[in-house]
């Protein structure tokens, strides 16, 4: 009797278990519209095709520009495809997370950011903090895994104070956060750097938010 006792009980503390689901995998862009970010989006930003687009091929970027979420974010798995073009001045783009917006000047953000372009595809930048890379893939095998001028598959898992890049597949990056003061939470954002007449595409920008 007591047994039977014992298999009931643990079938009904069972059933939540079993139906227990894992965090959903949201998207971040409906492919149409801005809902949802903010940023300069009369002159730096805009939609086609389904895809963010910033910057420009025919003039020079002026200044760091980013397209960020109005919403923050701790622990989560990020993933978007990437493409970036242009061949005059410095090209380069990135992926801001656990960030913010500065005051002075306001189009720069500060915080960790997933890098994308020559001399630092998949690498993690400090922007505006410590300016500083805090970890690079090495030099000659990143180039083996990078699509030139076209889409690539970029994911950032920031768990906790443990960060990880990864580039169409290949973990580029496995970085532990070991200053207890850097926040671990804040804006994600979309950068076209200034000094180069360059342009980013992203889009399929989906996100898990974890515990």
């Amino acid at each position: 009797m007591k047994s039977l006792i014992w298999i009931g009980l643990l079938a009904c503390f069972s059933i939540p278990l079993g139906f227990a689901q894992s965090p959903k995998t949201i998207s971040l862009f409906d492919g149409k519209t801005f809902r949802g970010w903010e940023g300069d989006t009369l002159h730096t930003w805009r939609i086609e095709n389904g895809m963010i687009l910033g910057g420009s091929l025919d003039n020079t970027v002026p200044h760091n520009d980013f397209l960020c979420t109005q919403k923050t974010y701790s622990n989560f798995i990020l993933k978007l495809k990437i493409k970036l073009t242009g061949n005059e001045g410095f090209v380069n783009s990135g992926i801001q997370f656990r960030s913010k917006r500065l005051s002075n000047p306001t189009y720069e953000m500060i915080g960790y950011q997933a890098d994308f372009g020559t001399g630092y595809w998949a690498s993690l930048y400090d922007e505006s903090r410590r300016n500083k890379t805090l970890v690079k893939p090495d030099d000659q095998e990143v180039l083996t895994w990078i699509k030139f001028n076209d889409w690539n598959e970029y994911e950032i898992k920031a768990i906790d104070h443990h960060i990880r890049l990864y580039i169409n597949g290949k973990m580029s990056v496995d970085y532990q956060e070991l200053d207890a003061t850097i926040p671990q939470s804040g804006l994600i954002g979309i950068q076209i750097h200034g000094g180069g007449k360059a342009l980013v595409a992203v889009k399929d920008i989906v996100i898990q938010e974890l515990p």
